[in-house]
């Protein structure tokens, strides 16, 4: 069973021991803030400047992205280098322009 079937089936049975449906949402949201409010809690995100923290997480989040995607770039970028001397290097040795030259 679903959540939402769980507190529709938990709701359907309250309200027919006589608890309004309205008393029952009340509760409801009021537990939802409360568990909201100790999950940020455990976080250490509960004070007031947490917005300003989870923000500047995420900018050095993205930042840290875009240096490792940099690095991995310039590392390709010089492998393929390396691998185009390698190949020069074996075709002068190929045509014998290696020796011509030294």
């Amino acid at each position: 069973m679903s959540q939402d079937g769980l507190l529709a089936s938990l709701l359907a049975q309250a309200e027919g021991e006589g608890a309004s449906v309205a008393t029952l949402r009340g509760v409801i949201e009021e537990a939802s803030e409360l568990g909201a409010r100790r999950a940020l809690a455990s976080l250490g995100l509960e004070d007031a400047s947490a917005g300003v923290d989870v923000r500047e997480l995420r900018s050095l989040l993205g930042a840290w992205r875009d240096a490792k995607k940099s690095a991995v770039q310039a590392v390709a970028g010089w492998f393929v280098r390396l691998l185009l001397a390698l190949l020069l290097v074996g075709i002068a040795v190929k045509t014998g322009l290696w020796e011509r030259l030294g």
